[in-house]
């Protein structure tokens, strides 16, 4: 089978598994753990952050963030089907107690709808504390915020005393699609949590980056949401191994991702513009059926909405497989779709 429901999929590579091998470790919880040392300090330098805590998952990273920058009952102000409130169980609600508000559709906004939704200061409005930023933006089809709405976002988050949190788990994608370095995507925000698992193909892991200051307080959080493990240089040296070999291959995904969105379009489905590496698919007919159809004909996709399905390219598509997936997706669609056009 090739398996495209997510960049989260890929296996370590045996040069990876030969680093996870060989990694020289200690106890992180006294900080004695020197390969997450090295992938701390080149995660901060990467990302222009004075310092960085690698923490299990995107998740966690995101929940920290929000731990260190909110207090109970503030408003954190996300776009439409932000991954922080969409993917994490609940968890702003459970462990922040924060709620969220939407500016824009679609996932991505300006300064003009984030101006509409920031609530005035008075004593029975919820306050609004936090401006969270995804890039790339999942739900919206692995689109890039564009740097320029990032920036006057920023500028207005600060004339309004709130903070910006950036949910980069696929910001190298973005630095890829965009030509912008990390550090420059980076720079806006107050924090940022980057992965390791998702398009850079580590097992497991991701950073959250910020101030020194901050992150002292994000350790005191990662263990009270049971984040503080021991002997991680295991995990640490192969999103460490991912970092260094990984990124620079990411415009391949890219390419494939562009190949197979072209194909599926042609076969009758709407695909927006591929940006990146997700492809989204919208249907005339229920997402599970393509589902289905693509996986009759060896290819794993997954459903993202009722009638839409995504696409994701990564590590372990080869690139020999590509035209050959493609070729699959597009004759599975046109199944579904031809379907739904005949009369019973």
């Amino acid at each position: 089978m090739i398996d495209l429901r997510s960049d989260t999929v890929t296996r370590p590579t045996a040069a990876m598994r030969e680093a996870m091998a060989r990694a020289e470790v200690g106890d992180d919880v006294y900080g004695e753990d020197p390969t997450v040392a090295r992938l701390e300090k080149l995660t901060a330098e990467i990302t222009g952050k004075a310092a960085a805590l690698f923490v299990p998952s995107g998740t966690m990273g995101n929940q920290i963030a929000l731990l260190c920058h909110t207090q109970r009952g503030d408003e954190v102000i996300i776009g439409e089907g932000a991954h922080c409130a969409f993917y994490e169980s609940g968890a702003g609600a459970a462990w922040s107690g924060v709620q969220f508000e939407i500016a824009g559709r679609g996932g991505l906004f300006g300064p003009d709808e984030l101006k509409e939704v920031i609530k005035p200061p008075h004593y029975y409005h919820p306050r609004p504390r936090v401006v969270a930023l995804e890039n790339t933006h999942n739900r919206a089809g692995g689109r890039v915020f564009p740097q320029r709405d990032v920036l006057a976002i920023a500028e207005v988050a600060r004339a309004h005393g709130l903070v910006m949190h950036l949910d980069g788990a696929r910001v190298w994608n973005a630095a890829v699609a965009s030509g912008l370095s990390i550090a420059e995507l980076c720079a806006p925000f107050e924090t940022a949590s980057v992965c390791y698992s998702k398009g850079l193909g580590a097992p497991v892991g991701s950073a959250i980056c910020g101030d020194a200051e901050t992150i002292v307080r994000a350790r005191r959080f990662r263990k009270m949401l049971g984040g503080g493990m021991r002997q991680i240089g295991v995990l640490a040296a192969g999103a460490l191994h991912a970092l260094e070999h990984h990124r620079a291959r990411l415009a391949e995904d890219h390419a494939a991702a562009r190949v197979i969105g072209a194909a599926i379009r042609e076969a009758g489905a709407s695909v927006p513009e591929v940006e990146t590496n997700i492809v989204q698919v919208d249907l005339p007919v229920a997402a599970d059926e393509l589902v289905a159809a693509a996986r009759a004909r060896g290819v794993l996709v997954g459903a993202s909405g009722a009638r839409r399905v995504r696409v994701v390219t990564h590590l372990d598509l080869p690139a020999a497989r590509v035209a050959e997936a493609a070729a699959a997706l597009a004759d599975a669609t046109r199944e579904v779709v031809t379907r739904k056009a005949t009369p019973a």
